[in-house]
């Protein structure tokens, strides 16, 4: 009996180390570029912000300038963005609609199709729009900051607490970011 107990104990170890996904396994196809990236390449420089994000999503719309503000400022200064839709299919269709979107949003900005959700379930993704910001480290790569981009998502001139611009402007001074985390606001994520 105890044999038995210990080669199921053992298979069952081996199952969970084999269905283990880290940031490094990770290649996502880029909608705008058409090519494959693989997510641990671009956590350079002072850090990657993940945005998840749906075209059927208002709540995404809503943050359309805020987003583009937000890259224009912090892109200069080493942080990377990337748009993440974990919603859509890795078709010829899909990949022309996230075209179009960058081309007409003025994002500018490239948009990685999560068709099978990996990226989203490695995080735990629950909204759209929901925030991971990823830096460097020499344990590898750490979450620096997840959850809303502020604290209201429904008008900008109403924001009084910037989450990701505080984090980030942590980050540039060497610090780390106060809160950690915020709970984002938006569309439930369509898991499947």
């Amino acid at each position: 009996m105890k044999k038995l107990s210990l080669v199921f104990i053992l298979i069952l170890i081996s199952l969970c180390a084999l269905s283990a996904q880290s940031l490094q396994d990770i290649s996502l196809t880029d909608a705008v570029a058409g090519k494959a990236v693989n997510l641990q390449s671009q956590v350079k420089g002072r850090g990657l912000v993940l945005i998840f994000h749906s075209l059927d999503c208002p709540f995404a719309k809503m943050y359309e300038s805020r987003l583009i503000a937000l890259r224009s400022k912090y892109q200069s200064q080493g942080f990377n963005f990337i748009l993440v839709n974990p919603e859509v299919g890795n078709n010829e269709k899909d990949q022309t609609d996230l075209r179009s979107y960058i081309d007409q949003s003025g994002i500018n900005t490239p948009y990685l199709i999560d068709d099978k959700q990996t990226l989203s379930k490695l995080y735990k993704i629950t909204k759209i729009p929901e925030v991971i910001l990823l830096i460097p480290s020499s344990e590898g790569v750490t979450i620096s900051y997840r959850g809303a981009l502020d604290n209201n998502p429904q008008a900008e001139s109403a924001v009084s607490t910037h989450y990701l611009d505080r984090a980030m402007d942590s980050i540039l001074k060497g610090e780390a970011p106060n809160p950690p985390q915020a709970r984002a606001v938006g569309c439930n994520l369509r898991s499947y």
